[in-house]
């Protein structure tokens, strides 16, 4: 890939003028503008001068001093605090508040650079006589996979079926469970809820399901929920695993271990390089959230600057304010999906299972057994071959199913 791009930049001739990358979960990749009330809170923090006069609008003004006199010194220079800013937790605790109508405790929210490799650093022991399982979804992305083998832990698949809309089958984690036995101490369950790659959005009953699943296993839940605000299919609500497990009630509610992820990087926010999340843990030991504590404290926290743009995520422009008609107007969520399937339905031989949220479509690549013969006897994978010809013919950009866990045989690509 790096040198098709070098090649472009050299000034190669291809038939189209730029290339379309459509693999990318970085909104801003695709030219998608960042949001004004983020920058502008962003501008004014970094240079308070700006609070000075009517360059920023009266909301931006009032949200800069105030994250301003929560930093240490007023100012954005200084050292943060382990928790990161004390505000920052209380208003994704009532962000989390609003979202599922039950109470969150900023005590268990811990702020973090958005990635799922921190998660990981809190749940998978070093030094253990038998290797940490986690049951991980296959098709998903590579990174989750990556940052278990470099914590040592051992991926234990659990297959998401495409004809069966790439929905969470009860049976197939039971087969996975059975598999591990033996070969590994499974500990957690993760699961991506609206999928990545597949598109795929979780019911509240499916949810559920999963919840009894973990409670009979005695595994934790860590559940990705990075594309909640990603809705695209008509009528789909966003549930959250917490909402879901505090209506089950007791003795669920209270028992099973959930953290649940979010991020700036995805939905209406994208800022991918400002890096900044948070972790809510529900149902944890007292003496494990010290553990998690001191840990947190070893390592380092999300910037300031994605603390802030975290900050707005969970607490946006509100109607009444001067920003809220404009915050409100821009509405990335889907732009890539959309942009994606229309893209798609231009290629031959191609059909997908009906997306529900997230970023991306996860379609089936029909090839001739020619085709596939051709790629082989050229060492290739025939849906790597596909995303390659993709490339270089029209300047398309995919990631081909093959790097993200599929059933030998069959061909997809995100």
């Amino acid at each position: 890939m790096s040198d098709f791009y070098s090649s472009i930049l050299q000034g190669v001739k291809k038939p189209y003028k730029q290339v379309l990358n459509l693999s990318s979960g970085d909104p801003q990749a695709l030219s998608l503008k960042p949001l004004t009330f983020v920058r502008q809170v962003l501008a004014g923090c970094l240079y308070p001068t700006l609070l000075h006069g009517d360059t920023l609008p009266a909301d931006v003004r009032q949200r800069v001093q105030t994250l301003l006199g929560e930093c240490a010194g007023e100012g954005t220079w200084s050292h943060l605090e382990t928790h990161g800013i004390r505000k920052l937790q209380h208003s994704i605790s009532d962000f989390i508040s609003r979202r599922d109508g039950v109470a969150s405790d900023p005590d268990n929210i811990y702020i973090t650079n958005g990635s799922t490799a921190t998660l990981l650093k809190l749940f998978v022991p070093n030094g253990s006589s038998l290797q940490t399982g986690v049951l991980t979804p296959e098709p998903s992305y590579n990174g989750f996979k990556f940052a278990l083998a470099a914590q040592g832990a051992l991926v234990v698949p659990y297959y998401l079926r495409e004809e069966q809309g790439w929905a969470v089958q009860l049976d197939e984690l039971h087969r996975a469970v059975l598999t591990a036995k033996g070969h590994c101490n499974l500990m957690a369950l993760y699961v991506i809820n609206p999928g990545n790659p597949t598109g795929h959005v979780q019911t509240k009953d499916s949810i559920k399901d999963v919840i009894r699943f973990a409670a009979e296993e005695r595994l934790i839940i860590m559940a990705d929920e990075v594309y909640q605000s990603c809705m695209i299919g008509e009528g789909m609500e966003f549930c959250s695993y917490k909402r879901a497990l505090m209506e089950m009630g007791a003795p669920y509610s209270n028992m099973v271990e959930l953290a649940s992820i979010n991020s700036i990087s995805k939905g209406p926010m994208g800022e991918c390089g400002l890096r900044g999340g948070y972790v809510e843990l529900v149902n944890f030991d007292p003496s494990m959230k010290q553990n998690i504590f001191k840990l947190f404290s070893a390592m380092q926290c999300a910037s300031l600057m994605g603390q802030i743009a975290l900050h707005v995520m969970v607490d946006p422009p509100r109607p009444g304010q001067p920003s809220y008609p404009l915050y409100t107007n821009v509405r990335l969520e889907g732009f890539s999906l959309v942009l994606t399937l229309g893209v798609l339905n231009s290629l031959p031989a191609i059909t997908w299972q009906p997306v529900m949220g997230g970023m991306f479509a996860f379609p089936r690549v029909s090839f001739s057994q020619a085709a596939i013969n051709y790629a082989q006897e050229r060492g290739q994978e025939p849906d790597v071959m596909y995303c390659l010809r993709l490339l270089e013919d029209e300047g398309l950009c995919f990631l081909p199913g093959y790097e993200l866990g599929m059933t030998e045989g069959i061909y997809h690509i995100r």
